[in-house]
């Protein structure tokens, strides 16, 4: 293995990946570069205040919603980022109260800037130097639950040795876009200014992400040995398309925007390279947005930057990326979720277009117009939101928002996906109709990018609404991403439609695996199986565990558990998660009723076997609600029988 990935980045081979990607860093050298990329000054990928004619393909409507929005900050108080705030993430986990503040400041200055740039009459401009002088006083551009990739640890950030996390790599980008639109109005109050811009852009930005190769998400330790490091998840070309755009505008010289164009394409083969070549996410559709998303991102300003002579968007594991989004889709506002994700998402209509455009593909395009159809139905101020300040997101949705209204909006809805690479299998009733059943299962491992215990957990929904779900993640804290990860309720199998074997739960680590996975889709039903033995500790004393989830078209969805133990510890619990408070009164039958579609949806089980019971898990948190209120129901089936090996159905019906 670690000869085939040498043998990978030499760049007399001409060896791809498995998905076919060939590595950018290896086709194209810095020499190369001096040739393709366009001169920093001659670069206009989008109008400016020097060349506004372009604004005039942004509907009127848009611009003066801008417009409306940077009216109402124009006396507003940039907010303050205390050192107590940033310390809170230490002192109590909370690292929302800081990311509320930075993000704001952020979201206030694209507005402002956005604004000024259609109306071009400077009412804004004090404002956003304001903005632009607070930002660049501010001690460190990210947030403080990234301090890790500084030597010092968490706490408080080192202003002598900067670092690049998510949001100091977009801020980057932010500031850059405002030096594009904006210099000469800038300039012709102080030209102190933009110079600052580029000051700090180079100091926080460039010159560190130039000189190290040791953050992780760089992707270079993965390079070295790929069998001790974990592959690099969303924060990669995240990361990267924002230092691109950040190197190609504010770079202090030529040499060194070449070298750091280059450093992003090596290191973006480092996500691809290994990434899966049906295009699928272990991370789940909620970082779509910022994983395949910030590629599009990224090769978007690559080929632009080139005069479209580096063009990647015809690699196949590209295009399966963009396909991936929409293979989740379950019915408006429902997608796919497992790990982190959440169910509901609104997804953002432009980068979807973007990305069917780029790639050719229909269905993403249609799907585009379809979510901006549904996002509209307040007008555009709903639409119109790029969260952190996000210019290089906004500038190419701006351009395109006429393009997609020329598009027939609609939902794919397929009748089955399977995902091999990471085991994700779906089906509903009838392909093109929310109606009926719909199931997702999954198979994979635990090791996986904002992994939950999830092994073999699957969802179901009917006719577009929620039965039995995923209940996703909590607004993240410090208790998160640490050891004490899996103490959260919701990051355990216990919480998922899933077994306690002998009074086991399944554990984390990539070795806590599916296996005999399988899918097929006939034209009545739709069949998932696996094996989830290998998923439980010892303790589970668990020798096969075969479940098998069927789809029965037009009719109920069945759960099957045939499993052989080892030996005999303690009755084993079959575990469901509903949004719908359980009635239990009627014996062998657990009745759901969904109030708002009224709807009743039953759980038929062995009365012989099991004993019922649920709990209420109630939550405050903003992030869990917005998809599921503030409470769920874990129900539990308790096994009566005290067998080794025993074989039984469970009925999932309306």
């Amino acid at each position: 293995m670690i000869f085939i990935m040498s043998l990978m980045f030499t760049k007399s081979s001409n060896a791809q990946s498995k998905n076919g990607w060939i590595p950018l860093g290896v086709k194209y050298t810095v020499q190369d570069l001096s040739n393709l990329i366009i001169p920093q000054n001659d670069w206009q990928p989008y109008p400016s205040v020097q060349n506004p004619d372009g604004f005039n393909n942004i509907p009127d409507a848009i611009k003066q919603e801008y417009i409306k929005d940077a009216e109402q900050l124009m006396d507003v108080k940039w907010p303050r980022l205390p050192a107590t705030t940033f310390l809170e993430y230490v002192r109590t986990g909370n690292r929302s109260h800081y990311q509320d503040l930075s993000f704001k400041r952020r979201q206030m200055l694209a507005k402002l800037v956005l604004a000024e740039s259609f109306e071009r009459k400077g009412r804004f401009i004090d404002q956003i130097i304001n903005g632009v002088w607070a930002i660049c006083e501010e001690s460190f551009w990210g947030v403080p639950a990234h301090l890790h990739l500084q030597e010092e640890g968490h706490g408080l950030p080192n202003v002598q040795h900067p670092v690049v996390d998510l949001f100091a790599a977009e801020t980057g980008q932010e500031m850059a876009w405002t030096y594009y639109l904006l210099k000469p109005e800038l300039d012709k109050v102080n030209p102190l200014i933009a110079k600052r811009i580029a000051y700090e852009a180079n100091r926080r930005i460039l010159k560190p992400y130039l000189e190290r190769e040791d953050w992780g998400y760089m992707g270079f330790e993965w390079r070295k040995n790929p069998n001790e490091h974990r592959r690099v998840n969303n924060w990669n070309p995240w990361i990267n398309s924002n230092v691109l755009s950040t190197a190609l505008i504010l770079s202090p010289d030529r040499q060194t925007q070449l070298k750091l164009v280059h450093k992003t394409m090596e290191s973006v083969d480092n996500f691809v390279i290994p990434y899966p070549a049906d295009g699928s996410s272990d991370e789940g559709p909620q970082y779509w947005g910022r994983a395949a998303g910030s590629l599009l991102d990224y090769l978007e300003v690559l080929k632009s930057a080139s005069g479209g002579k580096i063009n990647y968007f015809n690699q196949s594991v590209v295009k399966k990326m963009g396909e991936y989004i929409y293979k989740m889709n379950i019915s408006y506002p429902y997608f796919v979720n497992y790990g982190d994700a959440d169910a509901i998402e609104k997804r953002d209509p432009a980068l979807l277009y973007r990305f069917g455009k780029e790639t050719n593909d229909s269905q993403l395009k249609q799907f585009a117009a379809f979510e901006l159809q549904e996002e509209m139905q307040n007008g555009w101020a709903d639409v119109l939101n790029f969260r952190f300040g996000a210019l290089n997101r906004a500038l190419p949705a701006l351009m395109s928002y006429s393009d997609i209204q020329q598009e027939d909006p609609k939902q794919p809805l397929l009748r089955h996906v399977w995902f091999p690479d990471i085991q994700v299998f779906t089906a509903r009733a009838q392909a093109g109709s929310k109606k009926g059943f719909y199931i997702m299962a999954k198979g994979g491992e635990n090791g996986a990018s904002h992994n939950h215990n999830d092994v073999g957990n699957y969802i179901v929904y009917c006719d577009g609404n929620p039965v039995l779900v995923d209940a996703g993640a909590h607004t993240y804290s410090a208790k998160t991403f640490s050891s004490q990860r899996y103490q959260i309720w919701n990051y355990q199998s216990r919480y998922h439609n899933l077994p306690d074997i002998n009074g086991a739960m399944e554990q984390s680590g990539s070795r806590f695996k599916a296996t005999d996975v399988s899918a097929e889709d006939q034209k009545n039903k739709a069949v998932f199986k696996v094996n989830l033995a290998s998923a439980y500790p010892d303790s589970a004393y668990v020798k096969k565990w075969n479940r098998t989830l069927t789809l029965h078209r037009g009719k109920a969805v069945e759960l099957t558990e045939d499993y052989i133990l080892d030996k005999f510890v303690q009755p084993l619990t079959e575990n469901f998660l509903t949004p719908f408070k359980p009635d239990l009164s009627k014996n062998g039958q657990i009745i759901l009723n969904d109030p708002d579609v009224h709807e009743t949806y039953y759980i038929k089980y062995d009365k012989n076997k099991f004993e019922p019971a649920y709990e209420a898990v109630t939550f405050n948190d903003e992030r869990m609600s917005r998809n599921w209120g503030h409470v769920l129901y874990h129900i539990s089936l308790h096994s009566k029988i005290r067998k080794t090996q025993d074989r039984f159905t469970i009925n999932i019906s309306n």
